[in-house]
């Protein structure tokens, strides 16, 4: 892992984050697959400003399909590793709320 900028990849904004951002104070992020949760909570600390209260971290499988012809099993979407984060419920990140 180059730096601390590196391990977080992109948000994933679904329904079910939406929920847990506002119910639970908890956001979503895919990251890279040698991330840690200690390397996640430093990551969203430093980039956010914020106070992380726990990561979970878990990796997501492939989504699979079958080939019509050979009836094969072939990936169709590769599995990438999530980490879901919960913030003190002071803080926030304004990304993830769309306009204000």
């Amino acid at each position: 892992m180059a730096t601390i900028y590196d391990v977080l990849r992109r948000p994933l904004v679904t329904e079910k984050s939406n929920y847990q951002l506002n119910g639970l104070h908890q956001y979503v992020f895919e990251v890279t697959r040698d991330a840690t949760r200690t390397l996640v909570k430093d990551a969203v600390e430093t980039l956010f400003d914020v106070t992380v209260l726990r990561v979970n971290v878990m990796n997501v499988p492939g989504k699979q399909t079958r080939r019509a012809r050979s009836r094969r099993m072939a990936l169709r979407q590769s599995g990438f590793k999530k980490a879901i984060v919960t913030l003190a419920a002071e803080d926030r990140i304004p990304f993830f709320e769309g306009v204000e």
